[in-house]
């Protein structure tokens, strides 16, 4: 017979399971995390989670703090991945280890001022016309078929060639590269893996890394317009880039630009049919579409959340996190505080004051930010002036099993069926003859 003692102790344990981020395992969860988020951030804001081991915090402010003090250098090492049975990723490790996303100064510093030099915003601002050309051809196959797959017929495809577009990588790859670049984030994206599937992933990897490290080697002999080129050439103060480094940083943008350009137009286009009166303010009043993409962004975050380390001992929430200790910050649960957004779980296109967390914060803010905004602007403006009566085809959507990512699986939509002339697109100098 179990006594008090153990009684407390499960119920204690119970408890604590309940307020794990190993929540957003379970499906219902998963569909609606934010339920989940505002009982955690009510409860227990700074809270400890045994079954991660680390820290998580879900208020605006304190999310602020640790993503403005605390350590990025979070990735295992080789040798950690080997202790934990996942050595067939050891040899990757290393190579996440070279990526921005997970280093401190000075290292961070100096990768991230080379980047930057070479991914400047007039640099950007120079693919819009390509990178309207291409929504318009992917919008031209769909628009005569009243309904389309939103997700797998144009944001996945779009985000593909955009990347191959910035990079100077081969548009006939973005195919290719969309798997890849869902694989890895299927493999960074979840608190757990199945171990007969690891062998399946670690192939995949490997193939991502070898086909970049082809392109980069190609581009060195024969340079391209594009970001690898730059990058390979960019000489900032003395400082140039290693071949290993430009490699790494090369897959994090393709593999982290088309997840997460792909699922703000998707999650934000549902976001949109879901709330049909905000669609029609939008489609009403184009000129709030900056305005939204900001709005949209916040209400459904495509990264949940991110990871740090605590670089000193610090006091929140009342409770003392000592150096050296993980912290999950979930940027998801952030973005819908109250004390920081009025009326924070209604979707509001003209919101004031949006500063979100959606891209992090201070200096690991997301270098390609402007490049998402501009591809989703132009992503928006074209589906919405060309595609009349855009619906749902379903009414039960469907989310990826990764925590760390808010990705829908498909996105049925119907819409008016016109010829590809009929739908707003400017004409070609052909048609125009």
């Amino acid at each position: 017979m179990s006594g008090p003692g153990s009684v407390a102790a499960s119920r204690a344990r119970a408890s604590e399971s309940e307020l794990s981020l190993l929540q957003l395992l379970k499906p219902a969860v998963l569909a609606d995390p934010y339920p989940f988020y505002r009982k955690l951030r009510e409860a227990d804001p700074v809270h400890w989670d045994p079954f991660l081991h680390s820290w998580v915090v879900t208020r605006y402010a304190d999310a602020v703090t640790v993503l403005t003090r605390s350590r990025a250098a979070r990735t295992p090492s080789p040798e950690r991945m080997r202790e934990l049975g996942l050595q067939e990723l050891a040899p990757y490790a290393a190579m996440m280890m070279q990526q921005i996303l997970f280093m401190d100064p000075p290292d961070h510093t100096r990768i991230r001022s080379v980047c930057a030099a070479a991914f400047t915003p007039g640099r950007i601002a120079g693919l819009e016309q390509d990178i309207r050309q291409h929504a318009d051809a992917l919008i031209d196959e769909a628009a005569p078929r009243g309904r389309m797959d939103l997700l797998a017929d144009f944001a996945s495809r779009y985000t593909g060639l955009v990347l191959c577009q910035m990079l100077g990588l081969p548009p006939g790859n973005h195919n290719q590269l969309r798997r890849w670049a869902a694989e890895f984030g299927e493999l960074v994206g979840n608190f757990e893996h199945d171990p007969e599937t690891m062998d399946e992933r670690a192939e995949s990897l490997r193939q991502f890394k070898a086909y970049i490290a082809e392109q980069v080697i190609e581009q060195t002999a024969h340079p391209r317009e594009g970001l690898i080129s730059r990058l390979l050439a960019a000489d900032v103060h003395g400082v140039r880039l290693s071949f290993d480094e430009i490699v790494a940083n090369t897959l994090l943008m393709v593999g982290g630009g088309i997840e997460e350009t792909a699922n703000l137009i998707a999650n934000g286009m549902a976001s949109l049919l879901l709330h049909p009166e905000q669609l029609g303010r939008l489609i009403a009043e184009p000129e709030i579409l900056p305005s939204a993409i900001e709005e949209l962004l916040r209400f459904e975050s495509t990264t949940q959340y991110t990871g740090r380390i605590a670089a000193e001992e610090m006091s929140m929430g009342g409770r003392l996190i000592q150096k050296g200790d993980a912290i999950i910050v979930v940027l998801a649960a952030a973005n819908r505080d109250p004390a920081r957004f009025a009326d924070p779980e209604r979707l509001d296109l003209t919101r004031a004051d949006n500063r979100h967390v959606a891209f992090s914060w201070a200096a690991h803010y997301c270098l390609g930010a402007p490049l998402v905004r501009m591809a989703a602007k132009i992503a928006f403006s074209s589906l919405l002036r060309r595609l009349p009566g855009l619906s749902l085809e379903t009414d039960r959507l469907t989310w990826r099993a990764m925590a760390a990512m808010r990705a829908i699986r498909a996105l049925p939509v119907r819409f008016a069926a016109v010829s590809a002339a009929g739908t707003g697109r400017p004409p070609a100098a052909s048609e125009r003859a």
